[in-house]
């Protein structure tokens, strides 16, 4: 393999969409360089977030290059099949299996695919937790149907992906719930979904619509009033309205500038004023400024705050006419005249907003011109950072198992206190089933700033209050429902953004003029029916686009040793962090050996181990001894161990050892049996081999440079005395230094 060339990967990146067209004022506002300054986040003046709808990670950039999409090499495999999660099963609601077997992520062969209106598929709480499935992540066909697994690539959306190429892209970034919309941005604009009980911070006081508190119950189940919230979390769209704290309550009493940018299309619903009510899908906001599910939102007097900066906007039906200026006309205005406030948030229309059977044409058409409005002042734009994501996944295939708190010692540990992330299938929800709250699948997330240009890679764990935490960690303002699980898992943003840059050479993007939605339908608010893509004859596994990333440094750093134990025919496992931030570690068994812990016998099981800490577990192995036990962390991290605890079986352990310094990593193998046995250590992405024997007691040590796989290392050990007994080390090590995407991606 070649020497990584970084320098060659930012030539490349520069030669990407070359012959774009890209208008003038965006040219000119990408090549200034960031604000300067103090070289740190107080440099930030402005956070605009955009949230759209309904599109998992997988379904758009599985197919973008240097990514954790399709070709991931350690994807997880089936309990029971020993298949890739890729290869999701086939089966009706009974279980029952279907022909074909199995359905892999497919290519809808609809010409134009970007606007086309594909069909919607189910997600709520229910299918949500059906197809995540205790965490076997293997029921997405029955939950969802078959186009669950429909992506698209670079042809279908070159806007997306173009923005990705000249910024920085996220392939961690989860929704906070496995549920639908509205509950996704409840944590996004208040750290959580109101469940009842003494707020994370430890705070406990009467709740009376601003102050934080103790949510009380109401048995009615309908609207509480008075600022108070249905008894139990809200996990679904009810919309009842609801009165614990909102973030930009909090913004507000502390002094921080906000608004949210939105059209008002035929105003507020005449019956409790619970959203804006768009009879036409090409104006308003689609319900999705969910602020305006909170009481104090909706009794709101004009000259309030929470009424002037949450529900006026453009009118682009005013008068019963359309052509009364823009959507991003307010927006413009505000940064030209440099009054754009320190925090926005801006909500789209239902045919902008990208959710399911709208086109995402529609979608990267208003996304162009919000980012055209925020460039129009070079000296804003060289100060603000704009975060895109998406509320959730709809009912689209992800292949990553999302982060969850564990509901009982049967599904695993953690470190952290898990309050307030599990829901016991009580109360006036008790027709949804008990399970964690989330993380949920992953969603697309792009950073656009002065900050984050050159075409990266962020691979750190995140969720929508991942955006809370970034307003807190530059404004100083602390929301305390987000829970120390959710604290501890998720980052805080920071990550994406490179504060010492002086400048990054600006890529083009491509016009999205020609993929604007047709007046005669905006006029005549025209909706289409759903396009519903056929499976493929022949279906082949998609492969993602050649070469790799720039990828930005991440604060982790993990160790996970096990040692069998044949005296009593068990196998234990200590997860140990010693890195920056904490991490969540997915175990399952790898090809469908029965193993159980006190209380599990199959699987799967999480383990949250906060920085700085260790957690362990014990294993018991089946009749014939055998073991096979495979654990996944963030951004590639794994480790696998296959043998068994027989008297006569090889006893290896291994642990590595990482340079933070020089980029290496050793590995130490530990011959623990009573018979001496050859070690053989392969490099899975050069294939270099090394052995040695070790004698009972003995050791072996292996040291790997990394320097032409970019620190990346996947070596995988075995013993000549036992073909059952197979080892997998694999992961990236971190330096603090940023670097570049896995080769096998």
């Amino acid at each position: 393999m070649t020497t990584i060339d970084r320098r060659a990967i930012l030539r490349g990146l520069a030669g990407l969409g070359a012959t774009a067209v890209l208008p003038d004022s965006i040219k000119q506002a990408l090549a200034i360089p960031a604000a300067g300054g103090t070289g740190t986040i107080e440099d930030v003046k402005h956070i605009v977030v955009l949230m759209q709808e309904n599109r998992s990670f997988d379904h758009y950039f599985g197919t973008l290059r240097g990514v954790r999409g399709f070709s991931d090499p350690r994807a997880v495999k089936l309990y029971g099949s020993g298949n890739s999660v890729f290869q999701q099963p086939n089966v009706n609601s009974q279980g029952v299996p279907q022909m074909p077997n199995t359905i892999m992520p497919f290519h809808p062969t609809e010409a134009n695919l970007g606007q086309q209106f594909l069909t919607g598929l189910p997600h709520g709480w229910s299918d949500a937790h059906a197809a995540w499935n205790q965490g076997h992540n293997d029921r997405w066909v029955p939950a969802k149907g078959k186009s669950t697994m429909a992506y698209l690539q670079r042809a279908d959306i070159p806007f997306y992906y173009a923005l990705a190429d000249a910024f920085t892209i996220c392939d961690a970034y989860h929704c906070s719930i496995m549920a639908s919309t509205d509950p996704n941005r409840y944590y996004l604009w208040s750290g959580w979904c109101g469940q009842n009980g003494t707020l994370p911070g430890g705070i406990n006081t009467t709740n009376t619509g601003s102050t934080p508190g103790v949510i009380p119950l109401n048995t009615s189940g309908g609207n509480a009033g008075n600022g108070t919230a249905p008894n139990g979390p809200v996990v679904n769209n009810a919309e009842a309205g609801y009165g614990w704290t909102t973030y930009p309550e909090r913004l507000q009493n502390a002094g921080i500038s906000w608004k949210i940018y939105q059209d008002i299309g035929h105003g507020l619903d005449a019956g409790g004023s619970w959203g804006w009510d768009s009879k036409n899908p090409y104006i308003g906001n689609y319900g999705d400024n969910s602020l305006l599910y909170f009481n104090q939102y909706r009794t709101a007097q004009p000259g309030s705050p929470l009424y002037d900066k949450a529900r006026t906007g453009t009118n682009m039906l005013n008068g019963g006419a359309f052509g009364n200026g823009t959507f991003f006309d307010q927006l413009k205005n505000d940064v030209m005249n440099n009054t754009l406030p320190q925090v926005s948030w801006i909500a789209a229309p239902e045919a902008y907003s990208e959710h399911s059977n709208w086109p995402t044409s529609y979608g990267m058409w208003y996304i162009q011109n919000v980012l055209n409005a925020l460039t129009s002042n070079p000296a804003v734009w060289a100060s603000t950072v704009f975060i895109i994501c998406f509320d959730e996944n709809d009912g689209f295939f992800d292949h990553i198992v999302a982060p969850t708190a564990p509901m009982s010692p049967a599904q695993g540990q953690s470190t952290v206190s898990t309050a307030n992330e599990l829901y016991p299938g009580a109360g006036t929800n008790a027709s949804y089933v008990a399970g964690p709250y989330g993380l949920g699948a992953r969603v697309p997330m792009l950073v656009i700033s002065p900050w984050s240009k050159g075409g990266w890679v962020n691979s750190q764990t995140f969720d929508h209050t991942s955006i809370i935490r970034f307003i807190e960690k530059r404004f100083g303002v602390i929301e305390p429902n987000i829970t120390p699980w959710r604290r501890a898992v998720c980052g805080d943003l920071t990550t994406t953004l490179d504060f010492s840059m002086s400048n990054a050479a600006a890529a083009r993007l491509p016009s999205t003029t020609a993929l604007a939605a047709p007046q005669a339908d905006i006029v005549a608010g025209k909706k289409y029916a759903t396009y519903v893509p056929a499976l493929p004859a022949n279906q082949v596994m998609p492969v993602q686009e050649p070469g790799q990333r720039l990828a930005r440094a991440l604060p982790y750093e993990l160790q996970v040793d096990w040692q069998p134990l044949p005296g009593n025919a068990t196998f234990s496992v200590t997860f140990s962090n010693t890195g920056k931030a904490g991490a969540w570690l997915h175990v399952r068994t790898a090809n469908g050996t029965a193993l159980a812990t006190s209380a599990s016998a199959t699987g799967p099981w999480g383990y949250t181990v906060e920085n700085g800490k260790s957690l362990s577990d014990t294993w018991t192995a089946p009749a014939n001894g055998s073991y096979d036990l495979a654990v996944h962390g963030p951004n590639g991290f794994y480790r696998a161990f296959a043998g068994s605890v027989e008297a006569a079986a090889a006893k290896l352990v291994g642990r590595t050892l990482y340079d933070p310094i020089g980029g290496g990593l050793s590995l130490v193998v530990t011959n623990a049996g009573t018979a001496a046995t050859v070690v053989t250590v392969t490099d899975r992405y050069t294939n270099a081999t090394s052995h040695q024997t070790v004698a009972p007691g003995g050791s072996y040590r292996s040291d790997w440079s990394l320097q032409t796989t970019g620190r990346w290392y996947d070596l995988a050990v075995t013993a000549s005395t036992d073909p059952r007994f197979f080892a997998q080390f694999a992961g990236h090590v971190e330096t603090g230094a940023d670097g570049v995407s896995d080769p096998l991606l």
